[in-house]
């Protein structure tokens, strides 16, 4: 892997973040928006989008990040030993929609790729990420339409990699205390690196442009 992939990756990213924050502003004008920029002390830094106050959604985050460090932690490299002493470089998008109408789900999504680095080596990479969707009232032809779009969003990348993504999802918010998922799932993968980079990318990619299409119908029916 050339070490400008992860450049790639990262400008990918912040294309994701801006053109999810124009679909919001586009589909609720008047809401509030504050921007920090931050970096971080070991490496790296982001853009944090923070909405309040809009007609539609109450609260929401878009935020992008992209940290690196010259040593992975003992945790991350307790089950792979070959990682010791590695350096990381980690990024990704993080989006959270909390809606003041109630009849609006709540949505979450993540898309972000990680890759451990030793003597301008790649040792390994990988995507990971996911989008699930939290109604209050559910309405069946949104949450058929959000399985929909996750599927058309999978298939292109293989047959039965929806339902496994699927099921993952249903397995990764479940919540034991209460004996149910949370919301109505959606697809989540991890450790993600199928048939080589471009194709994983392209996933990554796919999984950005399947969130908005699904989330944003729901929002603006």
């Amino acid at each position: 892997m050339q070490i400008d992939q992860a450049e790639q990756v990262k400008s990918y990213l912040l294309e994701l973040q801006n053109s999810v924050e124009n679909k919001l502003t586009s589909a609720d004008p008047s809401i509030e928006h504050q921007e920090d920029q931050w970096k971080r002390k070991e490496g790296g830094g982001g853009k944090t989008l923070s909405f309040t106050n809009g007609q539609i959604i109450e609260k929401g985050g878009i935020n992008f990040s992209d940290v690196s460090g010259n040593k992975l932690p003992k945790t991350a490299t307790q089950n792979r030993p070959e990682l010791e002493g590695a350096s990381f470089r980690g990024m990704g998008v993080s989006v959270v929609f909390h809606p003041d109408n109630p009849f609006i789900p709540t949505t979450h999504a993540n898309v972000r790729y990680f890759e451990a680095r030793k003597e301008d080596q790649t040792l390994c990479w990988w995507f990971g990420g996911g989008f699930d969707l939290t109604p209050y009232y559910p309405f069946k032809e949104d949450v058929v339409e959000w399985h929909q779009k996750a599927k058309r969003t999978c298939d292109p990348f293989g047959e039965g990699l929806y339902l496994k993504l699927k099921k993952w999802c249903d397995e990764y918010f479940y919540l034991p205390h209460r004996n149910e998922t949370r919301g109505v799932g959606g697809i989540f993968f991890d450790d993600f690196c199928e048939d080589g980079f471009d194709s994983s990318f392209a996933f990554m990619q796919s999984v950005g442009k399947g969130f908005q299409d699904a989330y944003f119908s729901i929002l603006e029916r």
